[in-house]
């Protein structure tokens, strides 16, 4: 009789601790303080807290667009000068490039680095709204919002698709592009990005080791060419707004998001973005981390996406933006050149 019971305790155990792995997670919206007042218009503020301060110069802006009930994009914003939309990927947020904005002159740009819904200080979200299709239609309202007549685009692993798929519904917007780790191939047959991403598909396997067992945030450096670019303090920089929230689902979400064939609900969707890229004609260049563990040996790929790219080998990881802030800085100045040279060509053409 004992043993019966046991047994019963331990599968209503099991049971209850599989509904609490699967447990979709809440929407949570945050809640600003204040107005930002921007050319276009007026926006909820957002005062970061302290432990971020050390990371960002006075002179940021920090605020929400709401691009639909409850959706709110959090948006860090400094400079004046021509928009440079640079977009990050799983699982950080906008403060990825602050050491690029750190070392731009912020006269001549103004730096928009929105953060992805469900990481960040954006909204959090139901792990099955974490959709490509969503997040691409969220971004655009972005950029609608703000009313942003041309731009030079920045992306990053999730970053890139999702930030060319944004930019896809506003063709025009896109005048320059540095293209850091990403990819924007459709899959056309069975494939996996990584092996962490083949194992955390499984439903209960993925929450186990992604949201129990193993921190993915305590893993970021792993991924760096000099695992020291990422030390604890910048790792809280990302984890802490998931952990505080009570809402952690985004990177597990975001990374069953990444497609593994045709059959993926993701592939329309980067079928289209695919097309999109092969269809633009404006001034790139390529700055690749060639010890990426995931997008490293993508670059063969992203050159034949942009063959007339001036490409920047680093020997950085995943997160370049930690590590060769430099160069990619350079590379959207040598970017602004050339659409301002441009520019004068047409001009001169026209007359």
């Amino acid at each position: 009789m004992n043993k019966k019971i046991f047994l019963s305790l331990l599968v209503l155990s099991l049971a209850g601790l599989i509904i609490l792995l699967l447990r979709e997670g809440e929407m949570i919206i945050p809640v600003g303080n204040d107005v930002t007042e921007l050319e276009v218009g007026a926006f909820e503020s957002y005062s970061l807290p302290d432990y971020v301060l050390p990371f960002v110069t006075k002179d940021y802006k920090s605020y929400f667009v709401e691009v639909e009930a409850g959706i709110k994009i959090h948006i860090l914003e400094v400079g004046s000068g021509y928009p440079v939309y640079l977009q990050h990927g799983n699982p950080t947020s906008g403060l990825l490039y602050r050491s690029v904005a750190s070392v731009l002159p912020k006269d001549r740009f103004r730096l928009i680095m929105p953060t992805l819904v469900g990481l960040g200080f954006s909204s959090k979200i139901p792990a099955s709204e974490h959709t490509l299709n969503n997040h691409i239609r969220w971004l655009h309202e972005t950029l609608t919002q703000l009313k942003i007549k041309n731009l030079i685009y920045v992306g990053q692993d999730w970053g890139g698709p999702i930030g060319m798929g944004a930019l896809a519904l506003s063709p025009g917007l896109i005048k320059g592009a540095v293209l850091l780790n990403t990819g924007f191939k459709a899959p056309d047959q069975p494939i996996d990005l990584s092996y962490a991403h083949a194992i955390v598909r499984t439903p209960v396997i993925g929450e186990l080791l992604l949201e129990t067992f193993i921190s993915i945030f305590k893993r970021l450096p792993q991924m760096q060419g000099d695992p020291q670019s990422i030390p604890p303090e910048v790792i809280r920089l990302y984890e802490e707004p998931l952990k505080s929230s009570g809402n952690d689902k985004a990177p597990l979400a975001l990374m069953r998001m990444v497609p593994d064939g045709p059959s993926h609900p993701s592939t329309r969707e980067m079928k289209l973005i695919e097309e999109y890229v092969q269809s633009l004609r404006v001034p790139a260049e390529i700055v690749w981390g060639i010890r990426d563990p995931i997008l490293g040996s993508g670059l063969e790929l992203m050159k034949r996406s942009f063959p007339d790219a001036l490409v920047t080998e680093t020997q950085a990881g995943h997160f370049l933006q930690e590590e060769v802030y430099n160069e990619i800085a350079e590379s959207i100045i040598r970017i602004a050149d050339k659409i301002i040279i441009e520019k004068k060509a047409s001009s001169f053409k026209k007359n």
